[in-house]
């Protein structure tokens, strides 16, 4: 199947300003990210704040230019473009859905407005057929017509999230790139976004790019699972393998830290804050908070190995053994206190 979007090597580094008047540190945000998303396919993207999955949301849907390295949209480099093609391509070919609605949306310009603006600005269509677009875009995230004219500001949080989400919508969009998309909301309509969200992609035939710190819900969104740590990306897992076959200590860290009700087990711990974005550790990022770390760590950032699962591959000179439990990890990491 042909990738809708592929990164290669792509690198984000921002200057900021550190203590003295001309002294700037980099901010290594995105590191070597390779990622393959075909159409029809949905890729999770977990880890927690800070590890860089939303430079990546960015650099899928050509907000945020790499560094370095390529974005290919559709088998083409995205950034060796032309500007007014490849804003064409970009307004056309993806969508968006930020984490907030509140701040998403033009709180002065009615729904109607709002829905209508991409069409306007790519020119689609005539003036008729783009309110016809207005309504059957109302219609396919469940909101009634009578909100047409109702202000953001008069909308509950669900409601202004599925005004998001048929704006981003609204060009017939081949990827959707959904940042944090129910972390704003109240709990009882966030299982009704992540249905919506999971019924326009099996209907649109949609790639969809879920990036959430749940990784509970990643999981049952998602196709595959992307875990990022610092910037990078250390391990990719099919979404039905990822919670007790996943190889890298990190992934299987922030499954135990929200196991299934079921069957619950503490937490693997993790000690100390994730390192500065501006100073990170030599060899691998993880190395100052794993509990396998050795001097082979501190020397080496790890390439990438292949799992005996299909497209399952992970960055890790020490990888937890695939027949290795969860529970079995916890007893590891948590050491037996001195009787």
């Amino acid at each position: 199947m042909n990738p809708v979007v592929e990164l290669s090597d792509a690198h984000v580094v921002h200057k900021a300003r550190s203590g003295g008047l001309f002294s700037r540190d980099r901010v290594y945000a995105l590191t070597g990210a390779d990622l393959t998303v075909a159409a029809g396919e949905t890729v999770g993207v977990v880890g927690e704040s800070g590890c860089g999955k939303s430079t990546l949301a960015k650099v899928l849907v050509g907000i945020q230019r790499p560094t370095s390295g390529t974005v290919s949209f559709h088998g083409r480099d995205l950034w060796a473009m032309a500007p007014a093609e490849r804003r064409a391509a970009v307004g056309a070919g993806t969508g968006m859905v930020f984490q907030d609605p509140s701040t998403a949306l033009n709180r002065r310009l009615p729904v109607s407005r709002i829905l209508r603006d991409p069409l306007d600005v790519h020119n689609r269509g005539t003036k008729t057929r783009r309110e016809e677009r207005v309504r059957e875009l109302m219609a396919l995230v469940g909101l009634p017509r009578a909100l047409a004219d109702a202000l953001p500001g008069q909308l509950s949080g669900g409601q202004r999230q599925r005004v998001a989400i048929a704006r981003a919508l609204a060009l017939d969009p081949g990827l959707v790139v959904a940042d944090e998309p129910t972390s704003a909301l109240d709990v009882s309509v966030r299982a009704q976004i992540l249905n919506l969200l999971l019924d326009l992609r099996e209907r649109l035939g949609l790639a969809l790019v879920f990036v959430s710190h749940d990784i509970q819900t990643v999981r049952r969104m998602s196709d595959r699972v992307i875990t990022m740590y610092l910037g990078r990306i250390v391990e990719e897992s099919p979404a039905g393998r990822v919670t007790d076959r996943s190889r890298h200590p990190y992934t299987r860290a922030l499954f135990s830290a929200t196991p299934g009700l079921l069957d619950p087990i503490d937490a693997i711990p993790l000690t100390g804050p994730v390192p500065s974005a501006t100073r990170p550790p030599s060899g691998c990022p993880f190395r100052t908070r794993c509990w396998q770390a050795d001097e082979v760590c501190a020397a080496e950032m790890p390439g990438f190995s292949a799992a005996s699962d299909p497209g399952h591959r992970y960055r890790c000179h020490h990888p937890v053994r695939e027949d290795h439990s969860t529970r079995d990890l916890v007893r590891q990491s948590h050491p037996r206190e001195p009787s």
